[in-house]
């Protein structure tokens, strides 16, 4: 059976309905960053996301091609995920989606080197005749956060993020949003296919303790 991140590391991608806090340790990415309305019919964002696919589906059949990869397993591609924020602001304003600044990502299994992750690239490219240049190999170590597993639109994050927000002031932390420690969403729902008031999504912040 194909490796799932999912069922193999729940405690990150399946977090529960209330606030709890994790150490989140560092793992790869296949990245594109942008800016503006993820909303936006044929824009930048829609577009990152069909790179980042195209990318992470090449290394996934690797094995099929005269490419081979040490210590490559079969596995199920990863949910998409994305790190958020504005610029000048401290979080995230939902009411301006134009303003919008993000770096949309896909997990690689650890197995997966940057000389593999540029083969990728350069073979999706080719194959899919889509300019896959803007894709990045990039390493993240989130570290001590907190986390909700937010049911619902998009839009009615905020009241998951207000508990998130109180869980924090009672247990001695607090958020520690910055340039390097971003707003992160994990998408576990296809939202072709569901109504938004079952859309799954890990909602995590960076956070410190104060006392």
């Amino acid at each position: 059976m194909a490796f799932d991140f999912k069922k193999e590391y729940k405690e990150f991608y399946m977090p529960k309905k209330q606030p709890e806090i994790v150490e989140v340790p560092k793992a790869n990415y296949i990245a594109v960053r942008g800016t503006g309305d993820p909303n936006e019919e044929g824009g930048a964002y829609k577009q990152a996301i069909g790179l980042l696919y195209a990318v992470a589906y090449t290394l996934k059949m690797s094995y099929k091609t005269d490419h081979k990869i040490a210590g490559f397993f079969e596995y199920v591609v990863p949910p998409l995920e994305g790190f958020w924020w504005h610029e000048g602001v401290d979080g995230i304003n939902y009411a301006d989606k134009a303003a919008f600044k993000w770096i949309s990502v896909i997990r690689l299994p650890d197995f997966i080197t940057r000389d593999d992750f540029d083969w990728a690239v350069e073979t999706a490219s080719k194959k899919k005749k889509l300019d896959c240049s803007s894709a990045e190999f990039l390493t993240i170590e989130e570290g001590l956060c907190v986390q909700i597993m937010h049911i619902g639109s998009f839009d009615s994050e905020p009241e998951s993020v207000a508990l998130m927000d109180k869980y924090l002031a009672e247990n001695g932390c607090e958020n520690d949003l910055s340039e390097s420690r971003l707003h992160h969403e994990i998408y576990l729902s296809d939202v072709r296919k569901s109504a938004p008031e079952k859309w799954k999504t890990v909602i995590r912040h960076p956070i410190k303790k104060i006392r």
